[in-house]
């Protein structure tokens, strides 16, 4: 389900929660709206607010820290891009096939991973490479040095290689929600009987409806952005693609690029 719909969900039911509240307060003998009663109320309501908050607080951390990884992990692989193209460029004659494939293979990894992050939150299928990456590895392993510097620049490219891969598993053993579904449904369940409380305490009228809608509203808005946050391969609030797309230049053979 998406964070706007569930955002949606969370505010229609602090909605019910408030209306529930006022018709319970409507039928109520007088009896059990007395100061005593409301005080008991009031400390009820005191325990499942400072849940809700601490609740809310654990999952802004989490959601926040799930987006920073995944952004790293990017961060990551384009380093690696970046290295292997300059180990390539450095090892010289015999690369060239492998510095294309390098660029032809980014556009569809890209692609891939972006995919991935906006399908379904469990995986149902194991991990696939794309073809374009398969190549580029054939590429390197097909490299011929024909001196010792050549030979410790293969080396290096191949471990290169391997790390960059390392962390495209990585990346992909980490997709899916770190927010889980009963949870996300206990909070829902406190909100509404938060709100219901807040509405049993004060009769129903023009200011306190307005505040008690501004406040779900504040919370639904909550809840949409932690849920955007969660999901940082889709919706509003992505991790962006731009860094690891163009993280290299379009390759000119002519150009001398041996400096790291």
């Amino acid at each position: 389900m998406s964070p706007i719909a569930i955002s949606l969900i969370t505010f229609a039911l602090m909605l019910i929660g408030i209306l529930v509240g006022s018709l319970v307060r409507n039928v109520l003998p007088e009896g059990h709206l007395s100061s005593e009663s409301k005080d008991i109320v009031k400390l009820s309501m005191d325990v499942v607010g400072t849940l809700v908050a601490l609740v809310l607080a654990l999952l802004i951390a989490s959601a926040k820290s799930n987006y920073d990884a995944r952004q790293s992990e990017i961060n990551q692989i384009t380093a690696y891009v970046i290295l292997l193209d300059k180990l390539l460029a450095t090892y010289g004659g015999g690369a060239e096939a492998a510095r294309v494939s390098l660029r032809q293979a980014i556009p569809a990894v890209v692609a891939k991973i972006w995919q991935e992050g906006q399908s379904a939150p469990l995986h149902s299928e194991p991990f696939t490479g794309t073809a374009e990456g398969e190549a580029f590895s054939q590429r390197v392993q097909e490299l011929q040095p024909a001196n010792d510097i050549q030979r410790g620049l293969k080396t290096q490219i191949l471990q290169t290689t391997t790390e960059l891969a390392q962390a495209r598993f990585l990346l992909f053993s980490h997709f899916g929600s770190s927010i889980p579904v009963p949870f996300l449904a206990v909070l829902l369940f406190w909100l509404t009987i938060l709100f219901a409380g807040f509405s049993l305490m004060a009769r129903a009228n023009t200011t306190t409806s307005a505040a008690l809608v501004i406040c779900a509203l504040s919370v639904s808005g909550a809840m949409f952005l932690i849920l955007e946050l969660d999901q940082p391969f889709s919706g509003l609030i992505t991790v962006p693609s731009e860094p690891l797309r163009n993280a290299l230049p379009p390759f000119n053979p002519s150009r001398t690029e041996g400096s790291l």
